[in-house]
């Protein structure tokens, strides 16, 4: 996955033609840990997307704008526009992960 580390970098990789995932976590988040060690699998099957992550201690006012109040948190962009987004809540298992991407189909 594809850190994003700047206010541009955000912007652009949102922007694509293509449908891009932004996984929000932080260093010291025990469920984005939690969620690292089942998201190399569902990478490879949810291939169409474009995957990155943003730490949102980092960059906490793309977090505020995107309204990212728990993490791990997935947004789906495609041309800049916030298709869906999974809470935190409901990001606890690789079960609810591939339903969230699978209703985005």
């Amino acid at each position: 996955m594809q850190g994003i580390k700047n206010n541009d970098q955000f912007r652009e990789t949102v922007n694509q033609d293509e449908p891009v995932i932004v996984k929000f976590t932080a260093d010291w988040c025990p469920d984005c840990r939690r969620m690292d060690m089942f998201i190399d699998e569902i990478m490879d099957t949810y291939n169409e997307y474009g995957w990155y992550e943003l730490n949102r201690d980092e960059l906490p006012e793309i977090a505020d704008e995107q309204e990212v109040m728990g993490i791990p948190s997935l947004l789906i962009f495609k041309n800049g526009e916030k298709k869906a987004h999974l809470h935190s809540a409901n990001a606890k298992s690789p079960e609810q992960v591939k339903e969230f991407l699978d209703a985005q189909k």
